[in-house]
């Protein structure tokens, strides 16, 4: 046991308190009884003196001092009696029980004669309290000695022998001595017993307040201890025991307290730091994307205007060209080196017709046309445009269409440019025999058309092909303007920029995934439902 504990010193401290308690009343107790006995002793004493007295007279009277003598010997015979003695008036010693003493002279300053003669005269009469005396002998002996005082009664100084006068009012005195040794072992055994008792309860007091102690203050301040010391560390779960109703009890249900509602305050905000990371993530990729968004919108902006301009200065000049080349191959025979020539001339200006016509489809942006259709006839039609030249170069369209899909708010035309476009893209990507699934559904969670808006239901079209894929580097840039992976002649770059365009006008999303060798998955999301602009069009126009 440590000796700075709480429990140690409060243990210590009342052994301290208890046994000067205890020794104060002990003292008490002891000098308490003591008196208790000498004044018992001396009542006896006293009383013993008087039945000496009253004992004597007759043999006084008859002038017998043996048998006065004789009854002074029965008496010393009792237990704890020292001896008996008579004085005469003037001090000597008249009848003793002690032989040698007969005959002496008792000095006034002696113990039995002191007390009635502390001054030049004798007193007469003495308190019954003032007759007894402790004192000790030349041995160190405690003796109790009592006195009686034997008068001149009238039967005294009128009886035959005529000893005394009756002017003579004091004929001696009757000293009795008392042992004290008995009573100084009983106190002896008395204090020893009270020392022994009381060092036994100081013990068991000490222990049974340290267990106490123990038990109601230092365990609960124990408990607070490891308990601060959990929290300083910062485990709050395990809480402190609450072991009573008292003030203790009271101070660690308010710990506790303290310690869960720390928890929940470190619960939430862990929930709300995860909470704005997530949120600051969201918000960062919104911004990239708007970034991205705003910079493609810049860049389709700059092209457009650059589109339109070329293809405005192009246009005619290419169809003067392509009049004049037909004119001059209707000139020329078939078969003819200059024929062929000029066939490859109408194609090639047919080509940058094409070309133009796709500058100036890009750079109008036309807005869509929306009404209620069905997106699974939309893409039959579309397959079906580009089913006889895959079928030419081995490669199957399997159609995997949700026949319960609902109408869909879109403009038709510009839904079959974009899925004529992933085909040509998909047949393009197949470079032997090969595969394209295309697939519709229900998507299976609700999305944002925009950042920020609200969850809508979406339609998911999947045009999946077994091509060669598309290198990851390239993903981020398929849909920028003019770029293309293909060989020079094969295209133009503007058909995935076009169908993301229209896409995202029609508030959906088109995503992407490849593997170089394994093929590309390309997913349109489409709203089910139209906007809120867009709805009162679609519900005025359904009532006309």
């Amino acid at each position: 046991m440590r000796l700075q504990t709480l429990k140690f010193r409060v243990g210590f401290y009342l052994a301290i308190a208890l046994t000067v308690a205890t020794l104060l009343f002990t003292v008490l107790v002891v000098r308490y009884q003591r008196n208790q006995l000498l004044q018992e002793a001396a009542n006896h004493v006293t009383q013993l003196s008087d039945v000496i007295t009253k004992s004597t007279r007759f043999a006084m009277l008859q002038n017998q001092p043996d048998y006065v003598h004789r009854i002074l010997l029965d008496v010393v015979n009792q237990e704890s009696i020292d001896k008996v003695r008579i004085f005469s008036k003037d001090g000597r010693i008249i009848d003793s029980t002690y032989t040698p003493e007969i005959g002496q002279k008792v000095d006034r300053k002696a113990e039995a004669c002191f007390r009635c003669h502390e001054s030049e005269q004798p007193l007469q009469q003495i308190a019954r309290s003032d007759r007894s005396r402790v004192f000790s002998n030349p041995e160190g002996k405690r003796l109790l000695g009592s006195m009686a005082v034997i008068r001149n009664e009238p039967s005294c100084y009128t009886a035959a022998c005529h000893v005394h006068t009756k002017a003579q009012s004091v004929l001696g005195v009757l000293d009795i001595v008392y042992s004290l040794d008995e009573i100084d072992r009983t106190m002896q055994r008395s204090l020893i017993t009270i020392i022994a008792f009381s060092i036994g309860f100081v013990v068991v007091a000490s222990l049974l307040v340290s267990l106490f102690v123990h038990r109601l203050v230092y365990v609960p301040l124990r408990d607070m201890d490891a308990g601060a010391g959990r929290l300083a560390s910062g485990n709050l779960e395990q809480l402190i025991p609450v072991r009573s109703n008292d003030e203790f009890g009271e101070l660690a249900a308010s710990f506790n307290a303290m310690t869960r509602a720390l928890r929940n305050s470190q619960v939430e905000l862990r929930e709300w730091g995860r909470t704005l990371e997530e949120k600051v993530a969201k918000r960062t990729r919104e911004l990239r994307i708007a970034e991205a968004e705003a910079a493609r919108g810049e860049k389709l902006a700059s092209v457009g205007l650059l589109a339109a301009g070329i293809a405005h200065e192009l246009n005619n000049p290419l169809t003067g060209v392509l009049t004049f080349s037909h004119l001059i191959r209707k000139k020329m025979p078939d078969g003819s080196p200059e024929a062929e020539d000029m066939d490859l001339v109408i194609r090639e200006t047919k080509r940058c017709a094409a070309i133009i016509r796709r500058l100036l489809d890009f750079a109008r942006e036309k807005k869509p046309e929306k009404k209620y259709g069905d997106l699974n006839q939309i893409i039959e039609e579309t397959a079906r445009l580009v089913e006889q030249p895959a079928h030419l170069r081995d490669i199957q369209i399997d159609l995997e269409l949700d026949r319960e899909l609902p109408q869909v708010w879109v403009d038709a035309d510009q839904i079959k440019q974009v899925v004529m476009n992933m085909l040509v893209n998909a047949q393009h990507a197949i470079e032997e025999k090969g595969s394209i699934t295309i697939r519709t559904r229900r998507s299976p969670e609700a999305r944002s058309p925009e950042p920020g808006a609200r969850p809508v239901p979406m339609v998911e079209i999947s045009i999946i092909d077994t091509g060669c894929g598309i290198p990851e580097k390239n993903l981020k840039r398929i849909f920028d303007p003019f770029f293309t992976s293909k060989e020079v002649g094969k295209g133009t770059g503007l058909g995935l920029s076009v169908s993301h365009g229209i896409v995202q006008a029609h508030g959906g999303t088109i995503e992407v995934q490849s593997q170089v060798g394994e093929g590309t998955t390309f997913r349109i999301c489409l709203p089910l439902e139209p906007p809120t602009d867009d709805a009162s069009t679609a519900s005025s126009g359904s009532s006309q």
